[in-house]
């Protein structure tokens, strides 16, 4: 019986082999950051001190692949962090292309920042209720700078940093706005740098 052309040629049989093992590595790579997690470095102040710059994060990508299989929105919950395609970025001006924030209110609510406290209205409370110290375990640093009153528009979330004071955050309260819906990535489960911080969210 004649052998076939590969039996005679070995190291082509491996190097294909090796080739169609790399292809298949970079498939499932790309797969997995686009429909299961994906991974980001914190970078600047406007998450201290829940997060600095340099700490690793896992965001993941499930509940938004999920969504845009029902050809729903994904809306994710108060309190959470969440990171989402930057609505001022900018190649040229070197604005990042991705920011983590805080979910503070959605569409159709009112948001209102006063003598440095966040209040959000909505149906079930008529008479606000501050989110910092109901769902976001008093982690935002306080007060919280700006003069805010708005209404979440259709379609959008409200965020902020969690170092509110002066500046430090440019968020929906001064110079982000609303966020769209479809610029989510997902919400942060986990932190797995520093070593040492380890946590999930």
């Amino acid at each position: 019986m004649d052998a076939t052309f590969m039996d005679r040629h070995p190291k082509l049989q491996d190097g294909l082999g090796m080739v169609i093992f790399v292809v298949g590595v970079v498939i499932g790579t790309l797969l997995l950051n686009t429909f299961v997690f994906q991974t980001f470095n914190v970078e600047g102040a406007s998450m201290e001190t829940t997060m600095y710059t340099g700490d690793r994060l896992i965001v993941n990508r499930l509940p938004v692949t999920g969504s845009k299989l029902q050809n729903k929105n994904y809306i994710p919950k108060r309190g959470q962090v969440i990171v989402f395609k930057n609505p001022n970025f900018n190649a040229s001006t070197g604005k990042d292309e991705y920011i983590v924030k805080r979910v503070i209110a959605f569409a159709g609510e009112r948001v209102t920042v006063k003598n440095g406290t966040v209040t959000v209205y909505n149906t079930e409370n008529p008479d606000g209720f501050n989110p910092d110290t109901s769902v976001n375990k008093n982690e935002p640093g306080q007060p919280t700078s700006g003069d805010v009153d708005t209404t979440v528009p259709e379609g959008t979330i409200f965020v902020m940093g969690d170092h509110r004071q002066g500046s430090y955050s440019c968020d929906s309260r001064n110079c982000m706005g609303p966020i769209p819906l479809y610029d989510i990535v997902g919400p942060v489960s986990l932190r797995i740098f520093p070593f040492n911080k380890i946590r999930s969210f």
